[in-house]
């Protein structure tokens, strides 16, 4: 039985199957992303929507949909499906689905009486290049299949209208045609694995609408180009192959390269499985050269902090060390630039974020726990470049404080922290000083090289280590320790942020605390009794009077809520690793019954994959990123800490 499966009733019924939709990705950055109904809902999805490097740094979606129409006896079924202004759908071929499974690829099994049309999905993993497999399972009678292709050509945050710039010429390429829109854009290369007749009928479908962009306040309306249509006969049994890309295919080899594409892919046939995959669709390989981690889909790009707190889990955690040794060792040039304070142009951006260097210290002690051999070889000598350029003060906005031996930063009026919403220019929330999380990594990270040095033969270094680590720890429980028996947020002169926040999760779940087993368990409590929630941790307690539990109403409103209640699924993986570390295998149903409510998220947003955060009170719902590494990245890291505990 199929995993991820959805069958007649779910999928013709419009209030479900549009609120569910999937993606596939290569590792140039490109993907193919719609509901399971097959009707886009923004105007982020489309069949083929890739970065063009030479034009910006964006997303540009060049191929919206690819309507099919199935013809018999001269009858025409039009199996796409469109939303227009006025909540009008035309046509309506959802009516036809009887099946949607992802376990391997997205496969669509249609029916229109006698016939029965099976259509599967896949990225090609090489180039920015989508293929379409269809196969006529069922018919009794001659059957023709007509494609029309509705073109964008532009950036996925803006919307077209109709115009007089498109450029309406095409020229023929065997089995299929190529055509541009738009001065310096690539050529768009449309091609079949059989011979097809192309009609020549340029037009302008108008007001194709995207309900979640209405939904959600935001520009919902364009008008699509569809340049003509393709035709061919189609016999019982007979397959297929579509492939729409920026390069020129030979007809031929489609077939063998479906084939060979869909052997590599693991079934998405359990939990693990899904995250597992879904792991594989943030690498980003723009050259041989260089190995990213995307922050999400369908906006992000390369963030920094976002890559190394993901990094762990979207690679150790499943088994994958050497391409944790490919994403670090393209980002370590860079960091030195910056450290140096050298001009560095990569893709990796904000490595400027105070925080940044503790997290990659972070998952570079993830690392040394799976390859403590090769760790010392490769990257010991990183680390302590690291520990010296935070202590010598170098950073512009991280100051080592030599009396307490804790770590400073200014945050009113920029954002420093992962919490970077801004309104105005401004934070949200403009934690600044001694922030609690930053802290907890700084101790960490002491104690971590003080650890690597003693297992070095590095007595003295260890050692002045080990003394800055205890002035540190001492200091950290005598400024955020509170007489309720949780941890301020942070510390800004005389102020003492006394929000209960999921920061202070990190001053227990990190390998090295400063904090006793009793003072671990009661900051715990705090964060299981007042941020613990189905589909995250949230951002701030319900009993704060700034607590806003949905995210909803203006975008000024959403903004304001972002940080102030919802609830992120990146944060479960600090808090099994916290709960389990006070409270052992005892904490293990907890952490059971936590990875059984996201996995119920399987069927939920995008399928087969975690969005970035939620409404942190019912009905739960999914906002942000509706595909994000950090979110994956730890789930994929707390299985792994689970399993090792049992």
């Amino acid at each position: 039985m199929s995993y991820l499966k959805f069958d007649k009733e779910l999928l013709i019924n419009l209030e479900y199957s549009l609120y569910r939709n999937v993606l596939r990705t290569n590792r140039k950055g490109a993907y193919h992303n719609t509901s399971i109904s097959g009707c886009n809902t923004t105007k982020y999805q489309g069949l083929l929507v890739m970065p063009v490097p030479y034009m910006d740094d964006e997303n540009h979606l060049i191929l919206s949909s690819f309507d099919e129409t199935v013809i018999q006896h001269g009858a025409e079924f039009n199996l796409g499906i469109h939303r227009y202004a006025g909540d009008n759908y035309s046509p309506k071929g959802h009516k036809y689905i009887r099946e949607f499974n992802c376990d391997s690829v997205p496969k669509t099994i249609y029916r229109i009486g006698g016939v029965i049309l099976s259509k599967e999905i896949m990225f090609s993993s090489k180039e920015n290049r989508l293929m379409i497999r269809y196969t006529l399972m069922e018919a009794h009678s001659p059957t023709t299949i007509r494609f029309k292709p509705f073109l964008a050509f532009r950036k996925i945050s803006q919307l077209t209208r109709e115009n007089d710039q498109v450029d309406r010429s095409y020229r023929e390429v065997e089995n299929g045609i190529s055509t541009c829109m738009y001065f310096g854009y690539p050529e768009l290369f449309m091609q079949f694995s059989k011979k097809p007749e192309f009609i020549y009928h340029p037009d302008w479908y108008k007001d194709i609408e995207y309900l979640q962009d209405l939904l959600n306040g935001d520009t919902c309306q364009e008008d699509l180009y569809v340049p003509g249509y393709f035709e061919m006969s189609i016999e019982k049994n007979e397959t297929i192959i579509f492939s729409a890309g920026d390069m020129m295919v030979d007809p031929s080899s489609l077939a063998e390269e479906f084939d060979f594409e869909i052997q590599k892919r693991t079934p998405r046939s359990s939990f693990y499985n899904c995250l597992k995959n879904s792991s594989h669709q943030f690498y980003y390989i723009p050259n041989k050269n260089e190995h990213y981690l995307l922050a999400g889909y369908p906006w992000f790009k390369v963030r920094a902090r976002d890559q190394f707190i993901a990094l762990p889990g979207c690679t150790l955690a499943v088994d994958r060390a050497d391409d944790f040794e490919k994403i670090m060792d393209t980002a370590i040039p860079h960091l030195k630039d910056f450290m140096d304070n050298k001009p560095s142009k990569s893709f990796l951006k904000q490595v400027e974020d105070p925080d940044l260097l503790l997290w990659v210290v972070w998952a570079l002690q993830q690392y040394h726990r799976e390859r403590k051999e090769r760790f010392t070889e490769l990257y010991a000598g990183f680390l302590f470049e690291i520990i010296d350029y935070l202590m010598a003060g170098k950073h512009p906005n991280l100051a080592y404080q030599e009396e307490d031996g804790l770590l400073t930063t200014y945050g009113r009026d920029v954002a420093v922290s992962w919490m970077n919403a801004l309104l105005d220019g401004r934070p949200v929330i403009p934690r600044s000083g001694y922030l609690v999380e930053f802290n907890a990594l700084w101790y960490n990270a002491l104690r971590f090289a003080e650890e690597v040095a003693t297992d070095n033969g590095r007595e003295n270094e260890a050692s002045e280590l080990e003394a800055k680590a205890r002035l540190a720890g001492n200091s950290f429980k005598e400024l955020f320790l509170n007489d309720a028996g949780y941890l301020y947020d942070y510390i800004d002169g005389s102020y003492k942020d006394p929000d209960v926040r999921p920061n202070m999760l990190f001053a227990v779940s990190l390998p090295y605390s400063p904090l006793e087993r009793s003072q671990k368990k009661t900051v715990i409590d705090f964060v299981t009794k007042e941020l613990l929630t189905p589909c995250g941790i949230r951002s701030l307690t319900p009993k704060s009077a700034r607590f806003h539990p949905h995210y909803r109403g203006s975008e000024r409103e959403k903004k304001v809520a972002y940080f102030n209640g919802m609830a992120f699924p990146w944060l479960l993986g600090h808090y099994i690793e916290a709960y389990l570390k006070v409270f052992h295998k005892s904490g293990l149903s907890l952490a059971d019954r936590i990875m059984v409510d996201m996995e119920g998220e399987m069927q939920n947003d995008c399928i087969g994959t975690i969005s970035e955060f939620y409404d942190s009170n019912p009905p739960f719902i999914a906002h942000g990123g509706f595909s994000f590494a950090m979110s994956v990245g730890e789930l994929l890291r707390a299985q792994k800490m689970i399993n090792s505990y049992q």
